[in-house]
């Protein structure tokens, strides 16, 4: 059947686990990488300290990627948790610590130690790495038992009893993720979610927010609704104002769902600056004020609480003088402003696009791949990993979490199969 029995393509976090477990398990494995280097990505993530895995268990982690992501990452979060593969990385020489956010990072603070340990581990188990190898095509078995097959941009074919398609996306695309793969998914004739960029700061065309760049809110909560006000989701996280738009964790967990965003109806952001004060407190805190001598402004509730440049566009926002008095408002000025302080409206155009996305949403459709092994359904032997899947999570080490444990489980079926062990 030729001199592979596996072949990888893509040398990134999900296929070089996924060959690390099918050569593990005895099968004879190739991984095609199309860049001079294997793991580029993994090497420029965090900042180059890569964030490689999550304090949470599988059960919370999978939680966060969506009702659908959750159904599908049960099973691959349970057979590869968080804590198992920090502990396997221990044993690579990788041992890790905790930060803030359920981040995961190497003690040494190294990305390049995480991507070393890995190929390491692969190559010890005599994988054979072959780089500048660019697939060109997929070819499609002729019959049941015909192998898979790739056909490189150097017009050579090489042919596996098994396939594990592990290119990437199209973020970073100086890393090599130039969204090959979904060609391929195409002429396969699978179905395709349109892919988006994740995991991106935001664009606003408000000359406010521009003006704010370099304010940061570290405790805050982003409220995404729909063009009706229906809420669609929250998520507590920091916010930096950028010349640009918005960037920090919460933006950028809230971004693949405002890039998909319809245009007819398109989604409104808005940030509670306070999220642990009810309005209660609020407006107790604001007849306080206005029951004191020397008619203070209504701006000193805010004092110490929130940047003081985002005070005006508080107040603007609310449609009041920043120096109003607190003992001038009206019942109903009261309550716009503390409506206003609890979900400060945050007008944005769209993305910054994939050459600032850590992540692609999107992807090849989740009810194409059984999440026991990663194979796609009516295509014996042909499996999708990594971030090729329609799979993001928000910031914090739970994308990479997702391309080991689906490249894992993509390694062991193919690996089993070979060996004749039950899948």
């Amino acid at each position: 059947m030729g001199e592979f029995d596996v072949i990888v393509v893509g040398a990134g976090a999900a296929g070089l686990m996924a060959a690390h477990r099918a050569s593990r398990l005895g099968a004879r494995t190739l991984v095609l990488e199309k860049t001079p280097r294997a793991g580029t990505k993994i090497l420029a993530s965090g900042g180059t300290h890569c964030n490689l895995t999550t304090t949470l268990d599988g059960r919370a982690a999978a939680r966060l990627f969506g009702p659908a992501g959750e159904r599908f990452l049960r099973g691959p979060f349970q057979a590869l948790s968080p804590s198992a593969l920090r502990a396997e990385f221990e044993t690579w020489g990788v041992p890790t610590r905790t930060a803030p956010m359920e981040k995961v990072f190497p003690i040494s603070g190294r990305a390049r130690d995480v991507r070393d340990a890995l190929l390491d581990a692969v190559v010890a188990q005599h994988v054979v790495v072959r780089y500048d190898e660019q697939v060109g095509h997929i070819l499609d078995p002729q019959s049941a038992d015909a192998p898979w097959g790739v056909r490189t941009t150097g017009s050579e074919t090489l042919l596996a009893q098994h396939l594990i398609l592990a290119p990437g996306g199209k973020s970073y695309p100086l890393t090599g993720t130039t969204g090959d793969g979904y060609d391929w998914l195409k002429d396969l004739e699978l179905p395709l979610v349109r892919p988006r960029p994740s995991l991106v700061p935001l664009s606003s065309e408000a000359q406010w927010v521009r003006d704010l760049a370099g304010v940061s809110l570290q405790d805050c909560e982003l409220i995404l609704s729909d063009s009706e006000g229906q809420v669609i989701t929250r998520r507590r996280r920091p916010l930096l104002f950028t010349h640009r738009g918005l960037s920090g964790p919460g933006p950028m967990d809230l971004s693949g769902r405002i890039a998909a965003q319809d245009p007819q109806s398109p989604l409104r952001l808005r940030v509670d600056l306070l999220p642990d004060a009810d309005r209660e407190s609020l407006r107790t805190g604001l007849l306080e004020l206005a029951a004191r001598s020397g008619r203070p402004s209504a701006a000193r509730l805010l004092r110490g609480l929130i940047p003081k440049r985002l005070v005006d566009p508080v107040f603007s926002a609310g449609s009041l003088p920043a120096d109003v008095a607190a003992a001038s408002l009206s019942r109903a000025q009261r309550h716009g402003l503390i409506e206003t302080i609890k979900g400060l409206p945050l007008p944005v155009a769209g993305t910054l696009g994939y050459d600032q996305a850590e992540v692609t949403s999107g992807g090849l459709a989740l009810s194409a791949v059984d999440p026991r092994n990663m194979q796609v359904r009516g295509r014996p032997r042909l499996y999708v990993c990594g971030e090729l899947l329609d799979l993001d999570g928000p910031i914090g080490g739970l994308n990479f979490q997702s391309a080991f444990a689906t490249g894992h489980m993509a390694g062991l079926a193919a690996g089993r199969s070979i060996v004749g062990q039950e899948v």
